[in-house]
């Protein structure tokens, strides 16, 4: 599983960079950073992004909900307030149809901040 988990990793970085490269020229110049911290309720368990506009960017939090960027990253809004829970262990967007989006809830590093899981919820769009 850990192979896994750093295969998964590995692609996302490659992917970031790969987004940073097609970037306009007014985004380029910001860095690659952690969008948050290590520590309780700041972990990010799933990043997805939207297959038609690469812009809209999906991450969720172990315990902190799903928050959206229209901007590419650079500003962020909380979009999974209503749902019955905040845990977050995967996105999925259909690439097919980027209006069906999905949520599975729960996390799999559970800590002692983190709330229970809900299943698989159908709230993006």
């Amino acid at each position: 599983m850990n192979l896994f988990k750093s295969a998964v990793a590995s692609l996302l970085l490659l992917s970031a960079f790969s987004a940073a490269a097609q970037a306009p020229q007014h985004l380029k110049s910001i860095n690659i950073r952690a969008i948050g911290p290590g520590a309780m309720s700041g972990r990010i368990t799933a990043i997805a992004t939207d297959p038609t506009d690469t812009r809209i960017i999906y991450a969720g939090a172990a315990s902190g909900g799903v928050w959206r960027s229209k901007s590419g990253g650079t500003s962020w809004t909380p979009i999974f307030d209503k749902a019955p829970t905040q845990s977050v262990g995967a996105i999925a967007i259909n690439p097919h149809n980027p209006d069906e989006s999905w949520v599975g809830t729960g996390e799999g590093n559970p800590r002692n901040s983190q709330k229970v899981q809900a299943g698989v919820l159908n709230v993006l769009t």
